[in-house]
C-alpha cells in the first residue's frame, strides 16, 4: 500500500477503536463472572475475535455485535462448560498466555494451538507457574501446523505451543513467575487466581517488565469486586473469591421465563492507547495539530505515557473532557527513554527519531524480540532502508537525526513488515512526509486496528 504524503502541517481529528487490552482482559473476567457482561466499545479486531471464538468454543454464550461495537458474555463463576475442546488463537499472545491459565479451572483435556509465529513464542515460565499450583500441561512436539502443517517445536529451549492441559481444577499455593519476558504472565495467573482451590500467592522471580499492564490488571479485577494484595511488583495474593459484575452498572435483563431475571452490566472499553500513539506521533513528524478523541491521560492503559515522551521532545500536549490533543509548534529533539514499561510505542518512538534534532536511544525493550516479531531488528533494517542512521543493540537501538537535518538521505522503499500489526503502523506515518513509502502486506494491521489505513487517511 503507498502511503500518500501530506504537503501540510495536520490539522485533524481521529478516533481509535478499543483497546485490545482492555476487551481481552474483560472478555476473560466476564467468563469468570456469574451473569451477563455486555463489553461496550469492544474491539472486533483478530486478536479479540480468537479470544472470544476459543471461549464460544468452550460452550461460553458469546454474542458478538460488530456493527455496535459490543460482545456480551454470560459468565458462569469458575466453571468451563466444555470437557474437550481444540482451541485455535493465531498469532494472539494474550489469548495464548490467558488462556493457558484458564483452562487449568476446568474439567477435562483440552489443546491449545496457535499460528507458526505463535509457536515459536515462549510461554514456558507460565507453564511452569502454574505447574507448581498444580497443573498438568505439556507441550506437544510432533503436532502439524493447522496453516501449514509446520511441526511445533521446543524452540531455544523455551516451551512453545501447541500445549495440552488435562485439567481438574488448580489447586493453589505459592509460585513464582518470570516478570522480563511477558507481564502477561503475571496478569493471567492473577486474573484465574480467584478460582483456585486454595488462596494463591505470587512472587516475581525477575524484574517485571510492562508494570502498566498489570497495574490495568489489577484495576479491572477490582472493578468485578477482586482486591489483589500486594507488595509493589514483587508478590502478590490473591483470595478465593467471585467476580461480580459492577455494581454502578447493572441492571435486569427482560425477559419473563425467568423468576429471577439475569443481571446484565455494561462495562465500557476505553480506546486503544498503543493505537492512539501513531497519531500522537504525526504532528511530530509533519507538525500541526491532532485531536484524538475518547481517551485521557487518566486512561487504566499505561501507553498514555507516550505523551510524556512526546512533551520531552518539544511537542504540545493538552487535554479535554474527552480528547487529547497534540501539536508540534517548533522542531523536536532526540530523547534518551527506557521504555520497558512501554515496549508497544517503541516502534512509534523509532520512527519519530530521525526527524529529530538530536540522537534518540530506546532502551530496555530486548523483551521485543519475542513479539509478533523480532522488533529490534525488523526496525532498525526498515529504517536503514529509508535511507536512516541507526545502531542496534540487545535492548533496543540508537537513532540518529537524518530526515529532518538532510532530507535528501530518504530513499524511496518498500517497508517489510513481517506480518507484525506494529511495524505497518509505525512506518506509514513516514509516508505522512516523505512521498515513495509502501507498506508491504497492510492488512496485518487487522490483528489489533482493521481500519487503521482509513483512520490515517482522515489526517488530510
Amino acid at each position: 500500500m503507498y502511503i500518500s504524503p501530506i504537503p501540510h502541517p495536520l490539522n485533524a481529528a481521529v478516533r481509535v477503536p478499543g483497546s485490545k487490552s482492555l476487551t481481552n482482559r474483560a472478555l476473560l473476567i466476564a467468563a469468570l463472572a456469574n451473569g451477563k457482561t455486555k463489553l461496550t466499545n469492544a474491539l472486533f479486531s483478530d486478536d479479540s475475535k480468537y479470544f472470544a471464538k476459543a471461549l464460544q468454543d468452550l460452550d461460553f454464550d458469546v454474542q458478538l455485535d460488530e456493527a455496535n461495537s459490543e460482545m456480551t458474555v454470560t459468565g458462569l463463576g469458575g466453571k468451563i462448560p466444555a470437557t474437550k475442546a481444540e482451541l485455535f488463537i493465531g498469532n494472539a499472545g494474550t489469548a495464548a498466555r490467558f488462556l493457558s491459565a484458564f483452562l487449568t479451572l476446568g474439567h477435562g483435556e483440552y489443546v491449545l494451538d496457535g499460528d507458526a509465529r505463535m509457536r515459536e513464542r515462549p510461554i514456558g515460565d507460565l507453564v511452569d507457574s502454574l505447574s507448581q499450583l498444580g497443573a498438568n500441561i505439556t507441550a506437544i512436539d510432533d503436532r502439524p501446523l493447522i496453516m501449514n502443517n509446520r511441526p511445533s517445536s521446543i524452540v531455544n529451549g523455551q516451551v512453545s505451543l501447541p500445549l495440552k492441559i488435562i485439567a481438574d481444577g488448580l489447586r493453589g499455593g505459592k509460585t513464582n513467575i518470570a516478570g522480563d519476558i511477558s507481564s502477561q504472565f503475571l496478569s493471567a495467573l492473577l486474573i484465574v487466581a480467584p478460582y483456585a482451590k486454595s488462596p494463591i500467592e505470587i512472587e516475581l522471580a525477575t524484574e517485571l517488565n510492562s508494570k502498566p499492564y498489570v497495574d490495568m490488571t489489577i484495576a479491572m479485577m477490582q472493578d468485578f469486586g477482586v482486591q489483589v494484595q500486594r507488595n509493589g511488583y514483587q508478590c502478590f495474593g490473591i483470595p478465593i473469591t467471585n467476580y461480580k459484575l459492577p455494581q454502578s452498572l447493572q441492571s435486569p435483563v427482560s425477559n419473563t421465563q425467568f423468576s429471577n431475571p439475569p443481571i446484565l452490566s455494561s462495562y465500557p472499553i476505553e480506546s486503544d492507547a498503543s493505537a492512539a500513539s501513531y497519531f500522537f506521533a504525526a504532528p511530530a513528524i509533519c507538525g500541526g495539530t491532532v485531536r484524538v478523541e475518547n481517551i485521557s491521560r487518566n486512561s487504566k492503559q499505561g501507553d498514555v505515557a507516550f505523551l510524556n515522551i512526546l512533551e520531552q521532545m518539544g511537542c504540545t500536549v493538552t487535554e479535554t473532557d474527552d480528547a487529547v490533543i497534540v501539536s508540534r509548534p517548533s522542531s523536536i529533539v532526540g530523547v534518551d527513554v527506557d521504555m520497558r514499561d512501554l515496549p508497544d510505542t517503541a516502534q512509534t518512538l523509532a520512527v519519530i527519531a530521525p526527524f529529530a534534532d538530536s540522537p534518540t536511544r530506546i532502551r530496555g525493550i530486548a523483551s521485543a524480540r519475542v513479539k509478533e516479531t523480532d522488533r529490534i531488528s525488523a526496525t532498525c533494517t526498515e529504517l536503514k532502508r529509508l535511507g536512516a542512521q541507526v545502531e542496534e543493540h540487545q535492548d533496543g537501538m540508537t537513532i540518529y537525526p537524518t530526515f529532518n537535518l538532510r532530507p535528501s538521505t530518504f530513499k524511496p522503499a518498500v517497508i517489510q513488515t513481517y506480518n507484525d500489526h506494529r511495524m505497518a503502523m509505525s512506518f506509514s506515518l513516514i509516508g505522512l512526509r516523505f512521498d515513495g513509502v509502501t507498506i508491504e502486506n497492510p492488512n496485518c494491521v487487522s490483528k489489533t486496528f482493521p481500519n487503521y489505513f482509513e483512520v490515517l487517511r482522515q489526517l488530510s
